[in-house]
Order: structure tokens, then C-alpha cells, then sequence
């Protein structure tokens, strides 16, 4: 269909939605007044990932075209775990390790959005500040009759559990009822409108939405964004190395930067739509680029995104080191850094400190493979002991794109 707003006019140019529950009912409010949306985060860790950047642009997306953007932390549902898409449950965080993760996953939010008590500015809210007030009789009174657990069994995300025949506890059961309970109490605090997710979220908001209406009669509107995942069917944020965190302190600039640098070409115009700002003249030009062309494309991506999460200063620095190790033949100042002790350190076991392998077993594969070099040297012993003289560095490389530095411990 063809929107009025520019919200949903800019969400569809740059292949955010994939479901809403009713486009031209949020498309006509959109259109005449300010709406706040919310996207809800679990502080699992200090830092989310790659994975949910794009719910992050999102909100992003909703201040820039004049809407009030609702981060919601779940300081009160961590405690309890969303099991969508898990085969099994988390394990259980103590209330100063979740708040110490809310805290750290700030600093990125800080930066993608403009926080402050305008019509349009950006609120971080916990919803522990109002789950931990419910008694559990209550909630059971109030809440629970507005669920049947007929419904709750056909959503995917208590199927796959079951049919998996993985363990679904029934902590993790009453997470759908306390997400439904967060937009309702966001509707009656914040005047909250619009509820954003991933795709695999549709069923939680949708109860959000009903119970809603049938407790306060007020309309709310949900919409969810494609499951995304790269070309070749790998889901987003993941390596073989581990997670690609959005903090600097989980993974460092460079790393950050090389994960966008060496994309899939069939990802790069997608991901110029959804992760920068770049106008949408200038990407279809950049995707348009075919042969060597494309990785001049891959460089404008990393470096913008990096910009965007992590600052102006660690996107040049990476595109610097970038230049130098692969162009110049020399040591990024840049790179990942590992000390060696005197006593040395095997190459398998200095490929996976360095994060190139997340085991030993890998790495022997790797080396066996003639794809580990030493100061641009192919070695091919897994066992082969690397030394690294006081005062000294050494290259280590797998493949053409991942490097790090040795140095003497």
C-alpha cells in the first residue's frame, strides 16, 4: 500500500516491515501525531549485538521523522527469560548484575538516539519499576483470565520448545503474559501507541494489543520487522569467533568494523538501507558497484556503521588500520593484540586467544588447511611454538582478513 506518513513511508523504502497489525490505522495516526513507540531489551549481558541493531534503528527511524522513541529495558523480565527462539532456558541473573547490564547497554542507545523530556526525545524506561510491584495473586486475577493456555501453546515459540522436546519451565510460560502487561502499562504511562519487534516477537505483541483493549479499551498497534538473517542463511550478530557485541568493551573497534567490512555483496545494499543514514540515492549507486567496485561499498558500510555505534574517531582509526595491514603490508595500530609469554605460546592455542577460532580443534583445522600465517609466512604445525623477543611484535593472520599482533609478555 502506499503510506501518508513518513514514518511508515521511510520504514518501507528501507525494508523494515515485514507485519502490521493495522497499517492504516497506525499510517493515519502517524500521519497527525506525535506516536510513541517502544522496542523492549533483556540485559542478558553488558552489551546486545549486531542482531539487535536493527530494532535500535528502528527507534532511530521513529525520532527521525518526528515520533517519540520507548527504549524499555527489561530490568523485571531478565529475571524471567523470553523464550522465543531459545532451545533452552537462560540461566538466572542477580538484580545488580541486570542493572550493571542496563547501565552498559546505554551507552550505545546514547549514541544512535537523542535522549531528553521533549515531545520527540527518546525515554529509557525498566520495566522492573512496575512488574516488581505486582503481587502474584494479582496479576493471576486481573491478567490472567484475559489468556487461555489453548492460545498460549500454538505460539512458535513455546512449539518449537515442546517439539524439540527441550524443557520449557513454567517461569519462562508466564514471559508472554508480562510482555502483553508491559505495552498495556506503557499505553497508561507514556501514552505508548506502537509496539516494535522482531518478527518472532508478532505473538507477544499481538497479546499486548488485546489485552489492552479488553482491560482499558484503548487501540495500539503493533509491527514487526523480516527475520534477518545474511545471505547465505547465517543469523546475524554470529561467527565462528562468538558474538559481534555493539560495546567496546565485548569487542573492540576493529573487530566491530571488519564484520561489516567482509559482508556477503549481496548483502551490502540491504544493509546500507537498514544500518545508515546514507540516502537512499547514494546506496542504490554504491550496490550498484559490481567486481572490485563492491568492496569500495563494504568499506562506506563499515565505516558508517561504526560511526554510528561507536563513534566518529574508532571508525577512522579501523578504516586507518584497515589500509595499513592490507594495503600497506604493515601492523595496524588497530588490531587485536595478544601478549606472548616468555615461554611462548602454541599457534592453535594463539589462534583462538585472539578470537580467529573459538577452539583449539578449529584452529588445527584452520593451520592444517595452510590458512595461518606468521609475519605473512604460511605454517601448517599446530604444535609450532611462537616466541616473540622483548620489545618485539609479530604478525598472525588467518585467511586475508583477520590479523593480530604478538606481542612479548
Amino acid at each position: 500500500m502506499t503510506y501518508t506518513s513518513s514514518l511508515l513511508r521511510l520504514l518501507d523504502e528501507r525494508g523494515y516491515i515485514h507485519q502490521i497489525t493495522d497499517a492504516q490505522g497506525i499510517d493515519a495516526l502517524a500521519a497527525k501525531q506525535v506516536v510513541p513507540g517502544y522496542i523492549g531489551f533483556d540485559a542478558t549481558a553488558p552489551s546486545l549485538h549486531v542482531g539487535s541493531l536493527v530494532q535500535i534503528m528502528m527507534l532511530r527511524r521513529l525520532q527521525q521523522t518526528g515520533h517519540k522513541p520507548i527504549v524499555v529495558m527489561g530490568g523485571g523480565t531478565t529475571k524471567i527469560g523470553d523464550p522465543s527462539g531459545k532451545d533452552e532456558s537462560r540461566k538466572m541473573l542477580t538484580p545488580e548484575a541486570i542493572g550493571a547490564n542496563i547501565a552498559s547497554i546505554r551507552t550505545v542507545f546514547e549514541r544512535l538516539l537523542t535522549f531528553g523530556d521533549g515531545p520527540t526525545d527518546a525515554v529509557m524506561v525498566d520495566n522492573d519499576e512496575w512488574l516488581s510491584q505486582l503481587g502474584y495473586i494479582e496479576l493471576l486475577r486481573t491478567v490472567g483470565p484475559h489468556f487461555t493456555i489453548n492460545r498460549m501453546l500454538t505460539f512458535d515459540s513455546v512449539k518449537l520448545r515442546l517439539e524439540r522436546e527441550q524443557p520449557l519451565t513454567f517461569l519462562e510460560f508466564n514471559y508472554m503474559i508480562l510482555q502483553a502487561y508491559d505495552f498495556r502499562e506503557l499505553s497508561r504511562r507514556q501514552g505508548c501507541r506502537l509496539q516494535m519487534g522482531g518478527s518472532d516477537q508478532w505473538g507477544n505483541i499481538v497479546n499486548g494489543i488485546e489485552l489492552t483493549r479488553r482491560m482499558d479499551g484503548t487501540e495500539l498497534f503493533g509491527l514487526t520487522t523480516p527475520l534477518l538473517t545474511t545471505a547465505d542463511g547465517a543469523k546475524m550478530g554470529k561467527t565462528a569467533a562468538g558474538a559481534v557485541w555493539l560495546n567496546e568493551d565485548q569487542l573492540p573497534a576493529y573487530d566491530f568494523w571488519q564484520y561489516w567490512r567482509n559482508c556477503d555483496d549481496r548483502d551490502v545494499g540491504r544493509f546500507l538501507r537498514l544500518f545508515t543514514d546514507l540516502p537512499l540515492e547514494e546506496i542504490a549507486r554504491l550496490e550498484a558497484l559490481e567486481g572490485a567496485g563492491i568492496n569500495d561499498a563494504k568499506v562506506v558500510l563499515a565505516n558508517e556503521v561504526t560511526k554510528l555505534c561507536r563513534g566518529e574517531e574508532a571508525a577512522r582509526t579501523a578504516a586507518e588500520t584497515a589500509l595499513t595491514t592490507f594495503a600497506g603490508g604493515g601492523l595496524g595500530q588497530d588490531l587485536p593484540t595478544l601478549e606472548v609469554p616468555a615461554e611462548g605460546i602454541r599457534l592453535a592455542a594463539a589462534c583462538t586467544a585472539v578470537g580467529f577460532t573459538a577452539s583449539n580443534g578449529e584452529a588445527k583445522r584452520k593451520i592444517g588447511e595452510g590458512a595461518v600465517r606468521i609475519d605473512d609466512e604460511p605454517v601448517t604445525d599446530p604444535a609450532f611454538l611462537i616466541t616473540v623477543d622483548g620489545g618485539a611484535t609479530r604478525k598472525l593472520s588467518l585467511g586475508r582478513k583477520k590479523h593480530a599482533v604478538l606481542l612479548s609478555g
